[in-house]
């Protein structure tokens, strides 16, 4: 009786231990099944691209500082122009009007200049002639600004709003636009203030030239953060010695802003979010995973760079993330068994 109880016993306790180990094995094989890869840091060129318009490098209206009739453009939309070329001739009345004036004034000063040495004037009367040519030859200049319109820099007409015999009103007569060289102004990340400096190489293309690149640089850095989105302004300057480029055209600007180290994760870890620009990866935490948002930067080779998100050393799961969600635990495989993304 006691030997037959003792086998009972014996039976059982084998009985039990062999269906908790089967328990146990339906449960590990139920896990899904991921490879991992970690995370590294590595240097990498901060190649940045910049969009905008090219602009000319300067911009001039040539107008008239009064209300005049137009004697004679000189010049049509599209003349290259020099600094200093007369471009408009304004109606003269007032000046010829003005040039008279002058003239007599300067026979009253030779007059009263004769009698002043020798003694029949007073200095007074003297001082106030004197003061009245010098009023007059400055009216004068300013007359003759606004009757000979000429051009302040070198460039290109790119604008023409009155006829010859109009009178002026409201509108430049004529825009002109220094082409040689143009600019583009991008907006860069504050933290990269230190780096950026005047003659800083920027590599300019533009989709109306497909495949070409132009040579520009960094001429001016503006010496304020904008608040609001953490950036500061900077200005390139394109040469443009071949007159390609146009102001208005659509540029992009590409600028290496040195070398950083960034956190490196291997593109297979990444999920793009459906609908939005948003991306994710699955980090392992001990046997459980965590549904991660990330920010992305340059994608070099199999690689992302991480701006936010991940940090060296974290490992990341590059395989068998199908069904996945937030908090699943998981088996990991070593070895190379064909997994499913």
């Amino acid at each position: 009786m006691k030997k037959g109880t003792l086998l009972l016993a014996l039976g059982l306790i084998l009985f039990s231990a062999c269906n908790s180990a089967s328990e146990t094995g339906q449960d590990e094989a139920a896990l899904p099944v991921v490879k991992i890869a970690e995370t590294r840091t590595q240097m990498v060129n901060q190649i940045a691209e910049f969009t905008g318009n090219i602009e000319p490098f300067v911009k001039n209206s040539i107008s008239s500082s009064s209300a005049q009739r137009i004697e004679k453009i000189y010049v049509e939309v599209g003349t290259k122009v020099r600094k200093g070329q007369l471009l408009v001739q304004m109606e003269n009345l007032n000046y010829a009007n003005a040039m008279i004036q002058l003239e007599n004034l300067r026979t009253d000063l030779a007059r009263v200049e004769a009698l002043y040495k020798a003694g029949g004037v007073s200095q007074q009367q003297y001082d106030q002639i004197k003061t009245q040519v010098k009023v007059s030859e400055e009216s004068l200049a300013n007359l003759d600004k606004n009757t000979k319109l000429l051009s302040p820099i070198d460039g290109v007409v790119t604008a023409r709003n009155f006829d010859n015999g109009d009178l002026t009103m409201g509108q430049p007569i004529l825009v002109v636009m220094q082409l040689q060289p143009v600019k583009i102004m991008i907006s860069i990340s504050e933290e990269f203030y230190p780096i950026v400096k005047n003659g800083t190489p920027v590599d300019i293309s533009l989709d109306v030239y497909d495949g070409k690149t132009f040579p520009g640089k960094v001429s001016l850095v503006y010496p304020t953060i904008e608040a609001a989105s953490r950036t500061f302004q900077v200005q390139v300057s394109i040469a443009n010695g071949n007159m390609q480029i146009r102001p208005g055209m659509f540029a992009r600007a590409r600028v290496n802003l040195g070398s950083k180290s960034r956190v490196m994760v291997p593109d297979k870890a990444v999920i793009k979010q459906q609908g939005t620009n948003d991306k994710f990866v699955y980090v392992l935490d001990g046997d459980t995973v965590a549904f991660t948002k990330v920010d992305l930067g340059r994608r070099i080779g199999a690689e992302y760079e991480v701006l936010s998100g991940l940090s060296e050393g974290q490992k990341v799961i590059v395989a068998g993330m199908n069904n996945l969600i937030d908090k699943a635990k998981v088996s990991v495989t070593e070895g190379g068994a064909d997994l499913s993304l």
